[in-house]
């Protein structure tokens, strides 16, 4: 593989985990990112990178350029209310470009509430959420581009994201987990790792325009993850509350939605093997930070 020249609308955990792996991989990449931070050069991973500072309508014009040169284009910033940052910022300008590769990360969101049924990609696309309805909408923007302008995009629609920084243990720990008394809601997840292992093997089975679900094996509710954590770390259950008494209004939205998010398209055609099937492998993978 040539050396990438990568531009990420974003530097979360996400394109993180992505650049890492494409190091891992021996791949020389050429980096730029964006962040609300304004310190222009920075340092990740041995690779020294160009950060623009971006937010909403603000960012650095410098960062043109190079977003011209970028032969891949990685965009995590979610959108706004009502629009898409990134597009309402540089969809002239990522029209004039020439990637080879531009990936949008949208959420398993956008299916709204499935009463726990099975969704794929065809399934309809009935979302409860102002996230969920923004994201929806970003998606339809961004295969507008691919249509009309023939720009290679692809989407992914993520599911529950856990990590190091992010998972139940530090939830326990933090004494930040409750058990929410809701009966059958289930949904799916996915290993941050694995995540950059898909975006990295999409690379080479690469196809402009496709939606593709990334999720793990097993969907579950979040009250069969937090036993198997709390089984894990040996302690007693988090209290039980309802989900009126849930104080963040987009926790309280999570659960008026349930399903199970099929991955067989991610698996087939990108030809993707899970290093983490399942929430079993990926707790136990971070377990030992926390015992």
């Amino acid at each position: 593989m040539k050396d990438l020249s990568i531009f990420c609308f974003g530097f979360g955990q996400v394109a993180k985990n992505f650049i890492t792996k494409l190091c891992l991989e021996k791949i020389k990449v050429h980096l730029s990112v964006t962040s609300r931070d304004k310190i222009k050069e920075k340092k990740f991973n041995e690779i020294n990178y160009n950060n623009f500072y971006f937010e909403d309508k603000s960012f650095d014009p410098e960062l043109i350029a190079k977003l011209k040169e970028a032969t891949h284009i990685l965009i995590s910033i979610p959108p706004a209310i009502g629009h898409d940052l990134v597009l309402k910022n540089f969809s002239k300008i990522i029209e004039e470009c020439n990637p080879v590769w531009i990936t949008y990360l949208s959420a398993t969101s956008v299916y709204g509430d499935h009463k726990g049924r099975w969704v794929n990609e065809e399934s309809n696309t009935l979302p409860t959420s102002v996230n969920g309805i923004a994201r929806l909408k970003a998606e339809k923007l961004w295969i507008s581009l691919f249509e009309k302008k023939k720009l290679p995009i692809q989407i992914f629609r993520l599911s529950g994201i856990y990590s190091d920084q992010n998972n139940i243990f530090k939830r326990l720990k933090s004494g930040n987990a409750n058990i929410v008394n809701i009966k059958n809601h289930l949904f799916s997840r996915v290993h941050v790792e694995d995540i950059a292992n898909i975006l990295f093997k999409s690379l080479s089975n690469f196809k402009p325009g496709e939606i593709y679900n990334i999720s793990d094996d097993k969907p579950a509710s979040s009250e069969e993850v937090t036993s198997y954590a709390v089984k894990i770390l040996n302690i007693e259950k988090p209290k039980i509350i309802e989900v009126e008494d849930i104080q963040s209004e987009m926790l309280r939205n999570f659960y008026k939605d349930s399903k199970k998010v099929s991955n067989k398209k991610m698996k087939s055609v990108l030809k993707v093997k899970l290093k983490y099937p399942t929430y079993k492998e990926g707790l136990r993978s971070l377990v030992n930070n926390y015992v």
